[in-house]
């Protein structure tokens, strides 16, 4: 037997493994990774792939980041879960630091993306009730069609992909969805009874759609008007991912509530948080909203350490100048097998003409030239390298999606 033969049998056990004992809620490529460092992933067998989904940018900061893994093992060998029944020595420097990270207030810790989704729910309704004055159980949040919050069954109540609905109700009332990008639309949804304002600043899970001029600053001069909490929801796009902390500040906005998750955690462990004014987060009182795990003494550490990073504003600086390459390397392809290209950072929606076939073939000829990206919606292929990556990197990586489009085209 071959020694690629071999490989091959270790990666196709490994595979079975999963396909057999695993649930079948996701559609992994077929690759097996054992370890990771950068912008690089290597699987079981050795080989080395570029990192162009950075786990839906999870690992903004590369994998096995150096100081992130300092900082988590060190704090390992200490003290990593005590739950808020007590006060912890990493817990008070870590929501300091990211509150004034974000020039806020006060943080809600959580762990993942969806559990700040859902906390953020719960504090714009009691808001509502407790501060504004709706009257109990009228309380209605407006949300936008081709969202992407999570998974929880309140969240999924205002999708509109009927993967993430079918046989999943009754859902959770209270929800107003108006389409992305339509100012007018949201102020006819608008009541006197409307608590909060949801929104992606960009659309990641719809293929990185970029709001229209005006969209984010409309929405912030809507809820002023009408006393109305503006929610952005960052977990994809903050923390580096599109050229700036967060992509609000690209539209000169600061909403009431940043949603935070994925980088937050370095690629090392679940973190994520809900980050506010005194206002909104003060209507809580103990016992009323919790997480055993939320704010850990290893998740804050952690945490803190990501702040830290963005603190000296080096990523989001590579974010924004390795962005601009990328996006002009990616606007060539327009025509040439690609319909449209979108996004703003180191992060790209790129259409695949259905003509070459689907955007998980195409992700699956790229995983065969050493490039991990992932497909959504049927054509859209989604690009987001760690923000560590070197310009070389990404030509490697923008070569083989040109060699791939050009075989697909043959």
């Amino acid at each position: 037997m071959s020694a690629s033969a071999a490989r091959s049998r270790a990666q196709q056990q490994a595979i079975e493994q999963v396909e057999t004992y695993s649930s079948h809620n996701y559609h992994p490529l077929p690759v097996v990774i054992s370890s990771g460092s950068g912008a690089w992933l290597t699987d079981v067998d050795g080989n080395r792939y570029l990192d162009f989904l950075s786990a839906y940018s999870a690992v903004n900061f590369g994998h096995s980041n150096p100081e992130l893994l300092a900082v988590a093992t060190a704090q390992l060998s200490k003290l990593a879960i005590t739950s808020r029944a007590v006060y912890s020595d990493t817990y008070g420097p870590f929501v300091e630091g990211l509150a004034t990270l974000c020039g806020k207030e006060m943080v809600l810790p959580a762990n993942t993306g969806v559990e700040a989704v859902e906390s953020a729910l719960k504090l714009a309704r009691k808001w509502g009730y407790e501060v504004k004055g709706v009257p109990e159980n009228l309380a209605n949040i407006i949300v936008m069609e081709g969202n992407f919050h999570g998974r929880t069954i309140s969240v999924i109540s205002f999708s509109n992909d009927p993967d993430a609905t079918d046989s999943y109700g009754p859902f959770t009332p209270g929800f107003v969805p108006v389409p992305y990008g339509d100012l007018a639309a949201i102020e006819a949804a608008m009541d006197e009874n409307t608590v909060a304002i949801l929104v992606e600043p960009v659309q990641g899970e719809a293929g990185i759609i970029v709001p229209p001029d005006g969209f984010l600053t409309g929405i912030r001069e809507l809820c002023d008007q009408r006393r109305v909490l503006m929610i952005a929801d960052e977990i994809q796009s903050g923390l580096g991912r599109t050229g700036t902390t967060f992509y609000c500040e690209q539209a000169g906005v600061v909403p009431d509530l940043y949603l935070l998750g994925k980088a937050l955690g370095g690629g090392v462990v679940p973190v994520s948080a809900v980050v506010g004014d005194a206002e909104v987060l003060n209507t809580l009182r103990p016992g009323q909203h919790g997480s055993t795990f939320g704010g850990n003494p290893l998740a804050a550490a952690v945490g803190l350490a990501v702040v830290k990073l963005l603190e000296t504003g080096e990523m989001q600086a590579r974010s924004a100048e390795l962005g601009a390459y990328l996006h002009e390397r990616l606007a060539a392809f327009v025509g040439h097998g690609v319909t449209e290209v979108r996004g703003v950072g180191l992060w790209a929606g790129v259409d695949i003409d259905p003509a070459l076939g689907t955007g998980r073939a195409i992700c699956e000829r790229l995983l065969a030239k050493g490039v991990i990206a992932k497909d959504t919606h049927g054509q859209t292929i989604r690009l987001a390298p760690p923000l560590v990556i070197t310009r070389e990197e990404l030509d490697l990586a923008l070569t083989a999606l040109t060699e791939v489009l050009a075989e697909a085209a043959a």
